[in-house]
């Protein structure tokens, strides 16, 4: 199954993300959001952020988090590459995040992306799939 697949919208860019579970869709979403942002082979798994959020829907677990994940790409440069979600459900999320800062001289950036969007957002608990427009 792959991950996730880009999708083009307007001026912005898009993923949908799939999983065996909606954890593992939501963990492909951030996985897809960096692969836009950076190229992920030259990231090591040296640092790890603890990362929860409690919103109101699991749409809203959704844009906080990847919007949290972008927060210390923004504050700490860190590029993360592998997602553990320890918990969720309609309201909350844990997670451990893995990557390290960005290194100018070892990373590529490609693509800023500025936020997550709620345009056209979904989660698809049926289908263990979600779907994300980035704010570019």
């Amino acid at each position: 199954m792959k991950r996730y697949e880009l999708i083009e919208h307007t001026a912005d860019i898009g993923l949908v993300a799939y999983g065996g579970t909606l954890a593992e869709a939501f963990a492909n979403a951030a996985y897809g959001m960096f692969s836009i942002i950076a190229e992920l082979d030259d990231v090591r798994e040296v640092e790890s952020r603890r990362v929860e959020v409690n919103e109101e829907d699991i749409e809203g677990v959704l844009f906080e988090w990847l919007n949290s994940l972008l927060y210390y790409l923004d504050v700490e440069t860190l590029l993360f590459k592998r997602f553990d979600i320890t918990g969720l459900d309609d309201h909350h999320l844990v997670s451990v995040c893995y990557g390290e800062k960005y290194d100018p001289s070892r990373h590529h950036l490609k693509t800023g992306v500025k936020s997550a969007t709620y345009h056209q957002l979904e989660v698809d608990r049926q289908q263990n799939k979600v779907r994300i427009i980035f704010d570019i």
